[in-house]
């Protein structure tokens, strides 16, 4: 894509997530919008409007970032935990173009806070704690964070600023449109292949080149990332095509995935001891297995 042409319309839809460059600013990005795979993770529990907002705001998250990693079998698992809180646990991860989400929470708690709650008043003091891990070398690496600012996407910029030194701008945005739920999100951040033997981009008192992309992209409005008539195409267009080169890469689906199986739980309730299998058993021989993650109970035969 370069400044000469427009990119060809409705390219990439829903459940997808187009990366993109733009390299004469150093500059890399994510953009995503979520549907039918938004729906079915919200569909397996009754969650009321607010929290049906903050798991939005958590699977596009973890699309976004999940997609920087370079192996499409790692794992990024985003956590966000507190105690005695409105929230105590929402967690999502992406794997392999999977995502799943779950959160728990006080219903009772949650109507004696109004319609609109935000981030302190549904976990208090909490972290954020965002974990890779990668298939290629087996490591693991975790970054964790306090639950500040206005939203989940303010926490996520402070985590790549504080744990990676990248200049992150996160934008998201969420509605409900004839009984379905639409949610999408713009990352744009500071290339980091371009720091090798630089100095730090947040070290300098003057970024001309991250603050132009930066105020480009936070140009976006909530109403484009979530217009169903625009492509993720043409999101970028709009925002970068007076840009000598933008380079974009439509990456691959997303599905909503879940590992519960019979034969996983098998595998995890072996490890047990048989005095506490026998407890776990019901009178039938088998084990229920409860999944959070899609509010399935599984019978495991052990």
């Amino acid at each position: 894509m370069s400044g000469e042409e427009a990119p060809p319309d409705g390219e990439t839809g829903f459940d997808r997530v187009l990366a993109f460059t733009v390299p004469d600013r150093d500059a890399r990005g994510r953009v995503v919008r979520l549907g039918p795979v938004l729906d079915t993770v919200l569909s397996a529990h009754d969650y009321p409007a607010p929290i049906r907002l903050l798991l939005g705001e958590a699977l596009v998250l973890t699309a976004l970032m999940g997609t920087l990693m370079k192996d499409p079998a790692s794992q990024l698992t985003f956590q966000a935990q507190a105690e005695g809180a409105i929230v105590d646990l929402l967690v999502c991860d992406y794997r392999a173009g999977e995502l799943r989400g779950y959160v728990r929470h006080d219903p009772a708690a949650l109507e004696c806070v109004g319609s609109n709650p935000g981030l302190e008043t549904l976990f208090g003091t909490g972290y954020l704690a965002i974990t890779f891990d990668l298939a290629t070398t087996g490591e693991r690496y975790q970054g964790i964070v306090p639950l500040e600012g206005d939203s989940l996407a303010n926490a996520c910029e402070a985590y790549f600023e504080r744990s990676e030194q990248i200049p992150t701008l996160i934008r998201f945005g969420m509605r409900n449109s004839g009984g379905s739920a639409i949610a999408a999100g713009l990352l744009v951040q500071h290339f980091p292949d371009s720091e090798e033997g630089r100095e730090r981009l947040h070290a300098k008192d003057d970024n001309p080149e991250w603050e132009h992309v930066a105020a480009l992209a936070g140009s976006i409005r909530h109403e484009e990332l979530m217009d169903q008539d625009l492509s993720l195409e043409q999101i970028i267009w709009r925002l970068f095509h007076e840009e000598p080169e933008v380079r974009v890469d439509p990456r691959l689906s997303l599905t909503r995935g879940c590992r519960c199986t019979v034969a996983h739980y098998r595998m995890v309730l072996s490890q047990f001891p048989a005095e506490e299998l026998d407890d776990m058993r019901e009178p039938s021989g088998f084990i229920p297995v409860d999944c959070a993650f899609c509010s399935r109970v599984l019978e495991v035969d052990v």
